[in-house]
């Protein structure tokens, strides 16, 4: 190492005689280091100056008493989704009586994921909950990588061994999509969540389950964000390119709203000449007029449960479920 360079994991690792892996779960203060292997990467990050007054900290604690919500999502985005508030809420329920601090981290630039793994790798928080992953993201591998507890907030596309906890969006989609059906609906359409998400691909495949074996058409598919803006441009488009549409299972209630505002706005009556389910049961459903059918899920039991993951983890709880799925269930009202 040059006389002026900051040491790297590698190089405390090596001068500690461990493994990388190994000196990362020392200095971040996880289990499953012996206590010769701790001591050896203390005198290693002493003798290189390895980010020594946080490290010495996490060392001689162990624990930070802090874990972090990461919100792969714009900031704007994540402050003005019902969705997300609710999540949160219920993390912090989950937090009662820990005596845990929550850090919060949200996308503000397209480079910021490295800056996250840097961060949440550098001995600041004691574990991860990573919720809303696009594609096959690699933050959660980092994380895995370097022996940081985490649980992720839906079914990852990526190969990673780590827990996570869902809610049943498949069978909650079917529902949705054979409550359609058993209403007499004929030319049933989604607006369905984005194509590089698990939740919105099992929503979409949710719904093509429940339209199967009906003999119905189901090519008036579009995609769409989670927004209502998102909603309302689907919509548009599908009364373009099917106009004979007389129902429409939206995969969340923000998109249903705007896809109802279009509907409305063409003159097309709900439920009288086209129906609208939705998902999430958010406190504005039932505000809507009509009042939307929706599939509800259990959002703030979501986070409180992925907290119940990851805290049970940091205590050394052996035996827990490597995944978690919560139920779901179709709400109706008026819409449909």
């Amino acid at each position: 190492m040059s006389q002026n360079a900051t040491p790297t994991l590698e190089e405390v690792a090596r001068a500690a005689g461990v493994s990388r892996a190994t000196a990362s779960r020392a200095i971040n203060g996880l289990p499953y280091v012996s206590e010769r292997a701790r001591e050896q990467v203390a005198r290693a990050v002493e003798v290189l100056g390895y980010r020594t007054n946080q490290v010495a900290r996490s060392l001689a604690t162990k624990r930070t008493g802090s874990i972090a919500l990461v919100m792969s999502e714009p900031g704007n985005f994540v402050l003005s989704d019902p969705f997300f508030a609710r999540v949160l809420r219920g993390i912090y329920s989950g937090l009662s009586g820990s005596q845990m601090q929550l850090v919060l981290l949200m996308n503000n630039e397209q480079d910021e994921e490295d800056g996250f793994a840097r961060y949440l790798c550098g001995g600041h928080v004691d574990g991860a909950l990573v919720v809303s992953l696009h594609g096959e993201d690699p933050l959660p591998g980092l994380l895995v990588d370097a022996g940081l507890p985490v649980v992720l907030g839906g079914r990852p596309l990526a190969r990673v061994d780590a827990p996570y906890v869902d809610v049943d969006n498949f069978n909650g989609a079917s529902s949705a999509a054979r409550h359609l059906i058993d209403i007499g609906r004929r030319r049933v359409a989604t607006i369905a969540g984005p194509e590089d998400m698990s939740v919105g691909m099992d929503r979409l495949s949710g719904w093509r389950r429940g339209m199967a074996g009906t003999g119905i058409a189901t090519d008036a598919v579009e995609h769409g964000d989670f927004t209502m803006e998102g909603g309302a441009a689907a919509m548009r488009r599908l009364l373009r390119n099917h106009p004979d549409l007389d129902a429409v299972f939206a995969a969340s209630d923000l998109m249903a709203v705007g896809a109802m505002q279009v509907l409305h706005a063409a003159g097309r009556r709900i439920p009288e000449e086209v129906a609208v389910v939705g998902f999430d049961n958010l406190d504005i459903a039932p505000t809507m007029s009509p009042p939307l059918t929706t599939v509800r899920q259990p959002i703030e039991e979501f986070g409180r449960t992925m907290t119940w993951r990851l805290l049970a983890q940091l205590e050394g709880e052996t035996g827990l479920p490597p995944s978690i799925m919560l139920p779901t269930e179709l709400v109706r009202r008026a819409s449909t």
